[in-house]
This record gives C-alpha cells, sequence and structure tokens, in this order.
C-alpha cells in the first residue's frame, strides 16, 4: 500500500509497503510556550522527530512578554508565540488573546498557512480555537488532540465558591467562537456537579468542531464518547524522544539496609495530590528518599510538611529535562498519584524508558504501562498508598522483578514508533 499525501516533496520510506510523503504541518497549542508537562514534552517529541522525517513543523502557542532577540531564536525553530495577554495570570499560564485576533495576526504574518496540508491542534483555549477555525475557512483538515479532563482540572484549581460561574464564563467565551451543539448535563459518572457537566460540554463541542480526534488513552476515548463526541476518534499514546532515549537502562535493585529512592516528577499541586502521598509516605515503616522535581500550588505546604515531620524529602523545584534524566538513573520508585485526573500519565513512561517501577492509584494509568512493572494503591487513600509502601519496603526484591518487565518493554514507547502510526492517520485524513 502506498499513501500519497498531496504536497509534493521526497518521500521518507517507512517500509517496503508504506510510503509517507512529507507535509507541512502547523500546531496550535495554548499549553506550549514557557511551561512545562505532558503535553509540552509530547510536542517537543513529535515535532522532532517529524522534522527529522523530513516534514516541514511550525508550532503557534500564547506565550508571556519576550523580547525581540528570544522571540527571533524561537523563530529559527520555526515557533512562533501569537498575541498574548501581557499581564493576565502572569506566572501562571500564559493567556492568549482573543481567538479572532490571533486569526488576524497569522493571516498577516504567515500567509503560508494557506497552503499547509494538517492543522494539528493541542488543547482548547484562544490559540487553539483559532487553529480550529482557520482549518475551516483555508479548508485544511484539522486533527484535535484531547489531553486532559479540563473538568477536573478546573474543580482543583479554582477555589470551591468560584467554580460554577468560571465554568460557565469559559462556555460562553468558547461559544462565542465554536457553536455548542451538544449540551452535558449533571450525572452520576464524571459530571456530577453543574459546574463539571459545563466543562464536558466545552470539550465535547470543542473536539467535535474538529475533523478527527485524538485522544492519548483507550479510557479517555471511552469518557469522550460517552458525553458525545460524535467526531471520529483514534487512540495515539504519547512517545519518549528517540534522541534522549537512554541506549542502556540499568536493572533497578534494592537491598534490605538501602534506602528506597523515590522520585516525583510531577507538579507539586492539588490535582497531582502531593500532600495525601507525603501524610503516606510519613507513615511508612523503613528507610526512603524522596526527591521532589517541579513545582506548583502546593509546593511551600509540602516543604513545610516535610520539615515539620523531619522527612527524607528534598525539594528541587523547576529543573531543565535534562537534570531530570540525570536524575532517573539513580531512582528506583516512580511515583504519580493523581486520581480520576491523567489521561495519560506521561512521567510513567519517562519512567518506563530508564527501566523504574511506578507506582500509582488510579486504575486508568494500568492501560499506559506493562503488567507487572507497578504498585498499585487499591485506592487513592493515604492509608492504602501507606499499605502498598510498607509491602514494597517490607519485599525491596520486587523493586528488581518489576524493572526486569519496565526494561523488557520499553523500546515500544519510543515516539518514532507513535509517528509512524501518526502519519499514516495524517495520509488518510489528507486523502
Amino acid at each position: 500500500m502506498v499513501l500519497l499525501y498531496t504536497f509534493p516533496s521526497k518521500n521518507v520510506k517507512i517500509s517496503k509497503h508504506d510510503i509517507i510523503y512529507t507535509m507541512k504541518i502547523a500546531f496550535f497549542s495554548d499549553c506550549y510556550l514557557d511551561l512545562t508537562g505532558g503535553i509540552v514534552t509530547s510536542i517537543n517529541a513529535q515535532k522532532a522527530e517529524l522534522e527529522r522525517r523530513g516534514h516541514e513543523v511550525y508550532v503557534f502557542s500564547s506565550g508571556f512578554p519576550k523580547s525581540k532577540e528570544k522571540l527571533e531564536a524561537l523563530a529559527k525553530n520555526h515557533i512562533y508565540q501569537v498575541p498574548s495577554c501581557k499581564l493576565c495570570f502572569l506566572g501562571l499560564t500564559p493567556v492568549s488573546r482573543r481567538p479572532k485576533v490571533i486569526e488576524r495576526w497569522l493571516l498577516k504574518n504567515y500567509p503560508e498557512l494557506k497552503d499547509f496540508d494538517i492543522f494539528y491542534i493541542h488543547y482548547e483555549s484562544g490559540c487553539s480555537i483559532a487553529g480550529l477555525r482557520l482549518g475551516k475557512q483555508l479548508k485544511i483538515p484539522t486533527i484535535q488532540v484531547m489531553h486532559g479532563r479540563e473538568d477536573m482540572g478546573e474543580t482543583n484549581i479554582i477555589p470551591f465558591g468560584f467554580r460554577t460561574i468560571v465554568a460557565i464564563l469559559f462556555n460562553w467565551f468558547h461559544s462565542w467562537y465554536l457553536p455548542h451543539k451538544t449540551t452535558v448535563h449533571s450525572d452520576n459518572y464524571l459530571a456530577d456537579n453543574y459546574a463539571k457537566a459545563k466543562m464536558w460540554t466545552l470539550m465535547v463541542n470543542h473536539a467535535n468542531y474538529a475533523d478527527l480526534v485524538l485522544t492519548p488513552s483507550e479510557h479517555f476515548r471511552k469518557k469522550l464518547l460517552h458525553y458525545g463526541v460524535k467526531k471520529e476518534i483514534k487512540v495515539l499514546p504519547n512517545g519518549f524522544s528517540d534522541e534522549k532515549f537512554p541506549k542502556i537502562a540499568k536493572l533497578k535493585t534494592v537491598e534490605s539496609h538501602e534506602n528506597l529512592n523515590i522520585i516525583w516528577h510531577s507538579r507539586v499541586s492539588a490535582e497531582k495530590r502531593m500532600m495525601p502521598f507525603l501524610h503516606a509516605l510519613k507513615n511508612a515503616n523503613g528507610k526512603y528518599r524522596l526527591d521532589v522535581y517541579g513545582g506548583g500550588g502546593d509546593y511551600f505546604r509540602a516543604k513545610r510538611f516535610v520539615k515539620r515531620n523531619k522527612m527524607n524529602v528534598k525539594f528541587h523545584g523547576n529543573v531543565k529535562f535534562e537534570t531530570l534524566l540525570k536524575a532517573f538513573e539513580t531512582a528506583d520508585l516512580d511515583v504519580l498519584v493523581s486520581y480520576n485526573f491523567d489521561t495519560f500519565g506521561m512521567t510513567l513512561i519517562e519512567a518506563e524508558a530508564y527501566g523504574i517501577p511506578v507506582f500509582f492509584c488510579d486504575p486508568d494509568m494500568k492501560e499506559i504501562v506493562p503488567e507487572n512493572s507497578y504498585v498499585f494503591s487499591k485506592d487513592k487513600s493515604s492509608e492504602a498508598m501507606t499499605e502498598a509502601l510498607n509491602d514494597l519496603l517490607a519485599h525491596p526484591e520486587k523493586i528488581a522483578e518489576m524493572s526486569k518487565v519496565m526494561i523488557k518493554h520499553r523500546e515500544e514507547i519510543l515516539v518514532s514508533k507513535r509517528i509512524d502510526s501518526l502519519e499514516k492517520i495524517f495520509a488518510i485524513i489528507k486523502s
């Protein structure tokens, strides 16, 4: 079978059966510049691999104010900051200007967009909305990647008394630009209050405006279908950068007299549940050391808790990705204890790349890593997590058993293998 793209350029041979022609691809995301996290890591890995295969890739994102020199340096890598609010949420998350402002700016400054093959959208705010609308206007196929649970994000970030009004305002803004043909009502499943139902309404209608929808996991695909996404949804798991992938993964082992070296490299925030994990660790019986990489709303609260309880925990704050990769070499156990929030858990496959067993309490995460490579807490409570930690501390030989499984399967997570599938998806939607 030969897959032909309409953009005429040199071809990249994937196998003797499949030939993929290079394309011009525009990423649009409100979650990229000046941020860290799974979406950023995923975009960077996909961009690098697509470019390695000969595709031309632009990234458009909101961002905080920058010097002319910094913007020019980004542009050399085909990364462009769209018009963004200068003060709104400064220090938290960059906020783009209104979608129509971004659309006019893009058409004026990047008229070549009309010749692109795919608009590849990541997220559901201003820049992403502009990408979807421009795709329709220019008759360019749009693919929307649904990364996150905005219902849970809003619940964990917005104070209790303001959640409903904020959810209503988000919907109001979103519906100015994209039609809201589907309404999600409160139920006993995931939309168990009015605010969550409004956020599901936003997510579903955003997805339905695209030509095709991607999600990183099967469990999230099912949830989107449940709440009314009508467009075809394909599952494309996130991948680990081939360039940064370690050539060798050392088997992790822990002796009974040694510390269990635990690493946390998610946000230090309510939705990631740092505080319940620290409570669990405080009551665990055994020798451990926890290194925390990342920042967030609970960062100083967590530091105070650790100091007050004299725990063997060190906070490193936000660090470069290369620093984090170095830290993986000495870690024995990776932690992700969010619950009913993560749709993929990028930290889990980052651990897998280094052969590190993982600890979690959300059953959805069993889809992400191989069976027998993880410690699973029977529920999300601190007591259940303490019980699971105590069992591991009493049987440290389990670390080596789980590490063997991670090492055996780790090459399956390479982004190059994910891009094979993504290129074919591009070809189908373009044909």
